[in-house]
């Protein structure tokens, strides 16, 4: 909100919903608004049943008094949908505005099989995981899907993704939409769609880390990506662009061909697909990253010797990563996350990257594990909706 005033319900709702002023006195005192002024706008935004009031705060006059009344954001009024795709499996969920996961569904889910019928089956489960919540499709009031491919935001179409074949430009937004309204019957919804890695690190990054200014998040499944969230925001570069580690070239790839086409990217030595042809040209039965983990969960020799390797090669990159960022937090997910691909990374990173880049830099796994695309697009959905400007044009809409 930096840059304007801060006059509108919507302004009024960000200070309440951030914390920064919880009464109706700390409003008027963040915004320089008359008690009356204030008292209309919060008149709307209880309306709308968006806001609600709560325990008397403590008294601020020394003289004594009754308490001031606080008041709180009421998650109750909506839920969110979520999805996050993978290459053969999927997640979805029913989310509180606050993040709370309400109910959950997994299962396979090709996205080979492409858009139209991944998507199709997508508004089937949330369906079925909107009645399983005990809720109505009419409480929807968004969708956030993750996908592991480069998002345009502004038309939420995937760019020349690698590892999607057929999703290229295609109109995601208005199919799943469509494929939510004929499974319920409700009406159309905002849907909002960006990078798997993206909606991870956003998740993670507001969920345990959230004082931390930059911080970046290095999903390592079937390809390779990264999140970045710079001082609560994310960090996507000009087109949906940034992140995309898996597409460095690496001395070590100069003979391994990617599933992009070319030789040399990271993701071809590195990934947990890059492992798993490994493993199985070794005899042993892997095709995936998931198959990978499953590996090395159970104490696989060879695969914790090769995902120690792909963590040098990672390690290697991210030196560069963290020397250019400069992050407070470098957080590694995915399917190889486990012990043997960090201490990989470990050796490398703090072989090659300068001791000031890495001084005050904590190495870490996930703490949201799977759930963390589903938190981060439930988020997403919730800060679009409810961001000042846009709280304006749904009230008035409304006819609030």
């Amino acid at each position: 909100m930096t840059g304007r005033s801060l006059t509108g319900a919507g302004d009024l709702l960000e200070l309440v919903r951030s914390g920064r002023a919880v009464t109706r006195g700390a409003l008027q005192q963040a915004t320089g608004l008359s008690r009356a002024t204030v008292g209309q706008r919060l008149d709307r935004l209880f309306r709308a049943g968006w806001l609600r009031e709560g325990a008397g705060g403590p008294v601020d006059s020394p003289l004594g008094g009754r308490p001031s009344i606080t008041l709180e954001f009421d998650d109750a009024h909506a839920i969110v949908l979520a999805a996050d795709l993978e290459t053969r499996h999927a997640r979805a969920a029913v989310l509180s505005l606050t993040g709370e996961i309400l109910a959950e569904h997994s299962g396979t889910l090709a996205i080979e099989d492409g858009p139209d019928a991944v998507l199709g089956e997508l508004g089937r489960w949330f369906a079925e995981l909107v009645e399983k919540a005990g809720h109505r499709a009419e409480e929807v009031c968004g969708i956030g899907l993750a996908v592991p491919g480069p998002v345009d935001l502004e038309s939420g179409r995937v760019v020349q993704p690698p590892i999607m074949p057929g999703w290229d430009g295609y109109h995601i937004r208005s199919r799943l939409a469509r494929a939510f309204t004929e499974h319920t019957g409700a009406g159309p919804l905002p849907v909002l769609v960006d990078n798997d890695a993206n909606l991870m690190a956003y998740g993670e990054q507001r969920t345990a880390y959230p004082d931390c200014s930059a911080f970046v998040l290095v999903k390592v499944s079937t390809g390779i990506g990264a999140g970045v969230v710079v001082d609560g925001s994310l960090y996507r570069g000009i087109d949906g662009g940034a992140g995309d580690l898996g597409h460095i070239r690496v001395p070590a790839g100069a003979e391994a061909l990617c599933r992009c086409g070319s030789y040399g990217c990271l993701a071809a030595v590195a990934s947990g697909g890059a492992v798993a042809r490994r493993l199985a040209a070794a005899g042993v039965p892997a095709a995936s990253g998931s198959d990978v983990r499953d590996l090395l969960a159970s104490g696989h020799p060879e695969a914790a010797a090769l995902a120690r390797e792909a963590g040098r090669q990672v390690g290697d990159v991210l030196a560069t990563v963290v020397t250019l960022l400069n992050p407070s937090v470098l957080m590694i997910a995915g399917d190889l996350s486990g012990t043997s691909f960090l201490t990989g990374v470990r050796e490398l990173l703090y072989q090659r990257a300068l001791p000031r880049s890495t001084a005050h830099l904590e190495v870490v796994t996930s703490r949201l594990g799977e759930r963390a695309g589903l938190v981060g697009a439930g988020a997403l959905v919730v800060e679009h909706l409810y961001a000042p400007e846009r709280v304006e044009e749904r009230l008035l809409a409304m006819g609030v």
